[in-house]
């Protein structure tokens, strides 16, 4: 019996430490080892540039990498949706576990529902993809908001709305529910105004391929619906060529019939952020059974929305 110290890679920010917590937790039950948790900085964690100008891409993610590679952790845990499409062979996705709220909420002044708004109204966001749904709901109903680019922690994020600075700010509900910050919510944005960005809500348990016994146990966290829905929206944003920083939303919400899973719908939108000028699309079909059917159907979505112009909406993508 191992009853080694398994060691997880995390981010130091409070809610990288919160969800690996909960994870090791997990962890800890599955193969009866303790685990410790190797606080770990990234490069996405000290830049203070804008997420969309350094290209969003790997940056909360390369650091935790290279220190599974070399072997100074065993596992990592990471936000799925801060995770590069491309996976590298040496290293595996063990386990995606039961996805959070996947939405997007607004913390208002106030107590402030989005609608409610007053004209002008200050709202932050450093995600282009928010800013482009939001603008482009705004622009629909008639609806005067400014969108102001900001980044920062959660903590940062609330303060510009406690100092009267903005009038709201747009925050994933995972996030702050992982924290136990949910009741700071005032509104929770429906996912037919805004998409959420592929894989939010969902985290991944990334370990290296060759520890087939860490995998296995491992494997035990995943949840085989969370991994196929956020297999096809992944394969959706890679399809576009889009970056973390394009603003490309996605969602697979799994339809059932009682308590039968019977269908996948899979949506997808690409805007500008000014939110002039959208395309949205959604596909409905069985629930694929594999990964290769899951990732189909996200590259035959892109497909679709690539031959409506969605290519032209993304601007300059950082390479």
């Amino acid at each position: 019996m191992n009853d080694k110290a398994l060691r997880l890679g995390t981010r130091r920010s409070r809610l990288a430490m919160a969800q690996s917590g909960q994870v090791a937790e997990a962890v800890s039950r599955v193969t009866g080892r303790p685990v410790e948790l190797v606080e770990i900085t990234t490069y996405g964690d000290v830049s203070r540039e804008q997420l969309a100008q350094i290209g969003g891409t790997g940056v909360f993610v390369t650091a935790l990498r290279d220190a599974l590679l070399k072997g100074e952790v065993d596992f990592a845990v990471h936000s799925l949706k801060d995770l590069p499409t491309t996976q590298p062979d040496e290293l595996v996705v063990a386990a995606v576990p039961a996805r959070e709220d996947p939405r997007d909420v607004i913390v208002a002044r106030d107590a402030l529902k989005f609608t409610d708004l007053p004209s002008g109204a200050r709202i932050g966001t450093g995600s282009p993809r928010r800013m482009a749904q939001l603008n482009a709901y705004a622009r629909s109903h008639g609806l005067d908001i400014a969108t102001v680019p900001i980044r920062g922690n959660v903590d940062t994020r609330i303060g510009y709305v406690r100092s009267g600075e903005l009038d709201a700010v747009v925050l994933a509900a995972a996030g702050l529910n992982r924290i136990g910050r949910g009741d700071e919510v005032t509104d929770f944005l429906s996912v037919d105004t805004v998409l959420p960005a592929p894989g939010q809500g969902a985290l991944a348990i990334e370990c290296a391929a060759g520890n087939a016994d860490l995998v296995a146990a491992l494997a035990e966290l995943d949840d085989p619906f969370t991994r196929v829905a956020v297999t096809a929206e992944r394969s959706l944003l890679a399809a576009l060529e889009a970056g973390c920083s394009a603003p490309v939303g996605a969602l697979a919400d799994l339809l059932a019939d009682g308590q039968i899973v019977k269908e996948m719908r899979l949506r997808g939108v690409v805007g500008t952020t000014d939110g002039t000028r959208m395309v949205q699309l959604s596909t409905t079909g069985p629930v694929p059974e594999t990964h290769d059917g899951a990732m189909a159907l996200g590259r035959e979505l892109a497909a679709e929305m690539l031959a409506q112009g969605a290519a032209g909406l993304m601007g300059e993508r950082a390479h």
